[in-house]
Parts: structure tokens; C-alpha cells; sequence
């Protein structure tokens, strides 16, 4: 029996369903099922949201990943910089655009890529910086940006977890070249499937990557280049204008959840908590900590009730799927020991705060058994 769910995305769903329902018998009614008036009217409402010009609404968010690069004219002999830390799903979307993912190790406190390494990685044949906004919390954008403007590179973000995350002050959505997004229904700003989109300031990166998600037509049957099938469904693009009205909302909440873990959990010994650095606000899409001997820790918490993750146990350069790069676990040894040792306490809208305090008493006294 789980007394305190990791996430249980039907509470979601319940808390909206009359709005939820009203939006999907929209659709249904209309006859429209590709496309069309509901997946513009969310583009525009999420652009809007995220201060960019232009939003496209995917299938998913790995071809936000992968058609932000082909729109870039980034392929086949290129090189993408990105944190060897994090979800395969950033370097996958280099391998699809078919250029090579290089690693940069991440920040052992953020957990996200370390501008400071950045340079050091750059070679003759880099084209662009994927940066990834882990676990919610943006990246160090500003020199990121930089070194990108020094060298001539692209910067694409994954912005994955990091719905309503801000960079002082300002949200995610429009800091780069390209943003790609996942609205995968366990995201802050989920689906109740697979969806995606990309936001942009440029019109014509927005415009490429329109056609790039219809068989590389704009018009029917005239096929100007070779693209894919990636359209958002116009009943998700209808779900998930519901749920972008109460996302700051349920955003908020999130934050109350981790500043309740904070207080309660900040003098504990062998935990290390995130950190939200000075002018970086956290989406809070995971709340991460790092314990030793996370799977004895793991047990004891699952053996009391309480739903745990581990986000994510095999760094990409350790899966079989990268073998061909050549990496050893221990050439990238922090996204290695990052791996051995984190641990994703439940954080979810609907979440109660006092759950978070039985979620900390059953977390102490399994550390203290150790």
C-alpha cells in the first residue's frame, strides 16, 4: 500500500474535469482532428506564456529536439554539445537530427551543464549548445549564451521540466535559438498522452519547423522538403489549454512543497538537497536529492508507504545505445556518481504539505537506520 504516490496524474485531471470534459467534446463535435483552430489557438496562448513569438505544436518532445536541429541545418557531421547528465532523450534528439552529442559534465550542485567546461569541448565541427533545464530548474543561461554568441554557435533548449521556470525573472520559452518541449502527461504542463512543441522568436525557424512537421508540405500535396508526421493533436492542444491556466498555480504549490522539504529536511546528515540559485526559479517538475546507499534508502521508504524515483539510474554515455561513442563510465565521473545517488521525492500539484512531513519523518528514520 502506497500511503504518499510519487505522482498520480489522474488527481490532475479529477481537479479539472469539468473543463477538461467541455474542451474534448469541443473537438469532438467539430469534426476537426488534425490540426487546425484548437492546436493554433494553444500555440498561441503558450507562446504567449512563455514571451516568444511563435510556438509549434509536436507530436512529442523528442522531434521538438530533433526538428529544432534539422531547422537549423544542423546534421550529419556535426557536433551538438550537451550535459552528460540528464534524460537520453537530449542526446537522442542530436542522433536523430544526425549529428554526434558531445558531453559536458554538469554543476554538482545544479545538476545542469557547467558553462565553465562548455568551452573546453568546443571543436571546428560544434554547431550548437543544448542546454537542459533539469529537474525544472533553468540553466546558467547568460554565459551559456555567451560563449554560443562568441563562437557563432546555435542554442537550443530542452525545456522538457521546466514549464513557468523563470531566469531572473523572465520565463523559459524564447532565451535561444529554438525551445523544444515535452507535455508528457507526468510534466508539469502535461497531456493526457504524448505531446510537444518548440517556441521561437524567429519566423522562420517557426515556419521550418510547420513544415518539417507535415511530410515537409505547406501546401497539399507539394512536398518542398523531407519531413515527418509530428502534429500535435488538436484534443491535447485542447486539454492542455485548460491546464495552462492553472499551471503558475499549481507551480506555486510545487514551490511550497519544496521549501516544506527544505525546512524540514536541511539539517540532515548524508542528504544533500537541491539548490535554486540566486535569480534561477525552479519549475520544481522533480525535487532531487542526493543520499548514499539510495537502494536500501529506496526499500525502507517503499516498505513505509511512500513513492520514490530515481531520475535517471543510467547516465546516456553508460547505455548500450551510445556503445559506439566510446565512452567509460568513469570518463564522465559526475554524471556517473550523480547517477548512483539520486533519489526523487514526491512532488506534485495536488501534493498535500502535510504529506511532504510524513514523506520526511519515514525518509530521516531510514537514513538513521543506515
Amino acid at each position: 500500500m502506497t500511503d504518499v504516490p510519487f505522482l498520480d496524474l489522474g488527481e490532475s485531471y479529477r481537479a479539472l474535469k469539468p473543463e477538461i470534459d467541455e474542451a474534448v467534446a469541443r473537438v469532438l463535435t467539430s469534426g476537426w482532428y488534425v490540426l487546425g483552430e484548437e492546436v493554433e489557438s494553444f500555440e498561441k496562448a503558450f507562446a504567449r506564456y512563455c514571451g516568444a513569438s511563435h510556438a509549434v505544436g509536436l507530436a512529442n518532445g523528442l522531434d521538438g529536439l530533433h526538428l529544432a536541429l534539422r531547422a537549423l541545418g544542423i546534421g550529419e557531421g556535426d557536433e551538438v554539445i550537451v550535459p552528460s547528465n540528464g534524460y537520453i532523450a537530449t542526446w537522442l534528439g542530436v542522433s536523430l537530427a544526425g549529428a554526434t552529442p558531445i558531453p559536458v559534465e554538469p554543476d554538482p550542485l545544479t545538476h545542469n551543464i557547467d558553462p565553465v567546461l562548455i568551452e573546453a569541448a568546443i571543436t571546428p565541427r560544434t554547431r550548437a549548445i543544448m542546454a537542459l533545464h533539469l529537474y525544472g530548474l533553468p540553466a546558467d543561461l547568460a554565459p551559456i549564451m555567451d560563449i554560443a554568441g562568441r563562437h557563432g554557435l546555435r542554442v537550443v533548449e530542452d525545456a522538457a521540466q521546466a514549464h513557468g521556470a523563470r531566469y531572473h525573472g523572465d520565463k523559459i520559452g524564447h532565451h535561444g535559438d529554438i525551445v523544444a518541449w515535452s507535455f508528457y502527461p507526468s510534466k508539469n504542463l502535461g497531456a493526457l498522452g504524448d505531446a510537444g512543441a518548440v517556441t521561437t522568436k524567429d519566423a522562420d525557424l517557426a515556419e521550418r519547423i510547420r513544415t518539417l512537421r507535415n511530410y515537409g508540405s505547406q501546401e497539399r500535396y507539394v512536398n518542398r522538403i523531407q519531413g515527418v508526421n509530428s502534429r500535435l493533436d488538436p484534443i491535447q492542444a485542447a486539454v492542455l489549454r485548460v491546464k495552462l491556466n492553472h499551471l503558475d498555480a499549481w507551480n506555486a504549490h510545487r514551490a511550497k512543497i519544496a521549501a516544506r522539504y527544505a525546512e524540514r529536511l536541511g539539517d540532515a546528515s548524508n542528504l544533500t538537497l537541491p539548490v535554486e540559485p540566486e535569480g534561477l526559479d525552479s519549475a520544481w517538475h522533480l525535487y532531487v536529492v542526493r543520499v548514499p546507499q539510495r537502494a536500501r534508502v529506496q526499500e525502507m521508504l517503499h516498505r513505509a508507504g511512500i513513492g520514490t524515483q530515481v531520475h535517471y539510474p543510467i547516465p546516456p554515455h553508460m547505455q548500450e545505445a551510445y556503445a559506439g561513442l566510446g565512452y567509460a563510465a568513469d570518463d564522465l565521473p559526475i554524471a556517473r556518481r550523480l547517477s548512483e545517488e539520486v533519489l526523487s521525492l514526491p512532488c506534485g500539484p495536488q501534493m498535500p504539505l502535510d504529506a511532504v512531513d510524513t514523506v520526511c519523518d519515514k525518509l530521516l528514520e531510514s537514513i538513521n537506520a543506515i
